[in-house]
């Protein structure tokens, strides 16, 4: 059985591209539409600016799953490269394509028999997703095997905490995901949903707030219910296109938090940029537990 292997992961890690092609992180592309035209999610900024240049500018994108035979293929090139793989996604809770990921890679441990296949369901999203996955590439370069990352990965992933701040809830409303009446009022009022992830790897509401500052300062007020002893912690803030939003953020974290570790300011990418549009703020970090 080969020693060697590889940490996989996609598109959604919204990982920057320069930091996998560094690692070695081989990464599946989700797709979105808009304007007619289909753009992959290549995790570049130029990608990542464009999108939201176009949905402030009135257009409406959408995104599809990826379809079982796509990542049959993506996997199916790191087996015939002889190495064993552990693959990282976002939830299967929220993800309709986590199946078809394990579907493939069922597949791959049939044709590759010899090759180790673990398939992460990680509970996390986006930024929880990246951070989750640089923890892991980290315990491998450090010399862990693969057994070793894989058990890491399962044993830390309910620690990664998550809290986002959408600002526009027309995003949920055409998305499906919240109806036109809550939409509307939710405007009218100025309300702010601070969504959290729970132990299942689903989204559920923490907070509704009014206004912008307020909500992000209520994201702020609600990390000392998981984060446990800060000092010395990293922190990712993702945003999409609001980049004075999160600097706001990452001001308030570090004057309630001292001693906090290195907070990091990154794009959010298109996938889930799509649905909940410019505006939207997203904080994660490594804490005790998840309160959901």
């Amino acid at each position: 059985m080969s020693e060697d292997f590889v940490i996989a992961t996609a598109s959604t890690a919204d990982l920057e591209r320069e930091y996998m092609e560094q690692h070695s992180i081989p990464f599946i592309p989700y797709t979105f539409v808009i304007d007619g035209k289909v753009y992959e999610d290549d995790c570049r900024e130029s990608t990542k600016k464009e999108l939201y240049e176009k949905m402030r500018n009135g257009s409406l994108p959408s995104t599809a799953q990826i379809p079982e035979f796509n990542y049959y293929e993506f996997f199916k090139s790191l087996a015939e490269q002889g190495k064993d793989v552990m693959f990282m996604d976002m939830s299967r809770a929220i993800s309709n394509s986590f199946n078809n990921a394990e579907l493939a890679a069922a597949k791959i441990r049939r044709d590759f028999p010899d090759h180790r296949f673990h398939v992460v369901d990680t509970r996390s999203i986006t930024a929880g997703l990246a951070m989750l996955v640089e923890h892991v590439v980290a315990k491998k370069e450090s010399g862990a095997s693969f057994e070793e990352c894989v058990r890491f990965a399962e044993e830390h992933k309910l620690h990664i905490m998550h809290h986002f701040m959408v600002d526009d809830l027309s995003w949920l409303r055409r998305g499906g995901r919240l109806s036109n009446a809550a939409a509307t009022v939710g405007t009218l009022l100025n309300i702010k949903p601070i969504l959290y992830v729970t132990d299942e790897g689903t989204l559920l509401s923490s907070a509704k707030v009014r206004g912008k500052k307020q909500a992000l300062l209520q994201m702020v007020k609600s990390m000392k219910k998981d984060i446990g002893d800060p000092d010395g912690k990293d922190v990712l803030i993702y945003h999409a296109d609001c980049l004075q939003d999160a600097w706001f953020l990452s001001d308030h974290i570090q004057k309630t938090y001292p001693k906090i570790g290195k907070i990091t300011i990154r794009t959010e990418g298109p996938t889930i940029g799509c649905h909940v549009g410019p505006g939207f703020v997203c904080l994660v970090y490594v804490g005790e537990g998840r309160f959901f």
